[in-house]
């Protein structure tokens, strides 16, 4: 997988504005992960008060139209931010230091509306009744959100959320260059990461119609966003990654297929 780090830092910033900066970077991944892990429990129905099946009551079509409205506000975000023409306009307005913070400040913003305006579908699809299949379901599902975690732990997880970039400037570095490494979760598929949220999201003992809504949704952006992820990484790196994209599958592993 290749590690996107940002560019040299063009912003030069006193002091008190790096002081300001990090602050602002540790807040937003405070934030992030406090939300994050309510919206595990959101989508699994475990722990947290609110969950995908709880919320205002409303018609079938309506909760549709808000619920997709959802799910494209999100998406749109994490598209259109992520690309690099985006990107480069949009630090002449954010310091570079700030610029992956700021995403992930507007990502967990997107999520967080999301979880709050849901709209239930709570009539089941299917509901599996035997105790130790639950479990093992359950199991599976929240294998795929450690699967999340350890492929972000795999490349870079305090780059990849905005917190490295605001501790080198603290200390006055430049962002570190781009290169392009591939550990081992990513050279069994090219996006581990992707692949979790699809297991977490699809593998459930009890499946009503806003869940399944909600992983059709997200699924469907996440086939798109891995195309134009790519050809990002394309631009980015090349021959290295076309070679890497023709010996590696995308989400689902080859049987029989080692590690290289």
């Amino acid at each position: 997988m290749a590690e996107m780090v940002e560019a040299p830092q063009k912003h030069r910033t006193g002091g008190v504005a790096r002081t300001l900066i990090t602050v602002y970077g540790t807040v937003v991944y405070v934030t992030f992960l406090v939300v994050f892990l309510y919206a595990m429990g959101w989508v699994e129905g475990l722990v947290v008060p609110h969950t995908i099946n709880d919320g205002p009551a409303a018609p079938v079509a309506v909760a549709v139209v808000v619920d997709v409205a959802l799910l494209m506000i999100f998406a749109m975000q994490h598209s259109v931010m992520a690309r690099p023409w985006f990107k480069k306009r949009w630090t002449k307005i954010v310091p570079e230091p700030m610029e992956r913070s700021t995403y992930v400040l507007f990502a967990t913003a997107a999520l967080a509306l999301m979880m709050w305006q849901w709209r239930p579908l709570p009539d089941q699809i299917w509901h599996v009744e035997t105790s130790w299949v639950r479990v093992a379901i359950f199991a599976v599902s929240l294998g795929g959100w450690a699967l999340v975690l350890a492929a972000t732990f795999a490349i870079d997880h305090f780059d990849l959320f905005g917190v490295r970039q605001v501790l080198r400037n603290q200390s006055g570095k430049s962002a570190l260059p781009s290169h392009f490494r591939t550990p081992v979760l990513y050279r069994v598929i090219r996006h581990p990461l992707y692949a979790g949220f699809i297991i977490a999201f699809w593998v459930a003992p009890t499946m009503t119609w806003g869940r399944l809504l909600f992983a059709v949704g997200t699924t469907g952006f996440i086939l798109v966003a891995v195309r134009f992820e790519e050809h990002d990484l394309i631009d980015t790196f090349g021959d290295d990654y076309r070679t890497y994209r023709t010996r590696v599958p995308m989400l689902v592993p080859r049987c029989g297929a080692k590690p290289r």
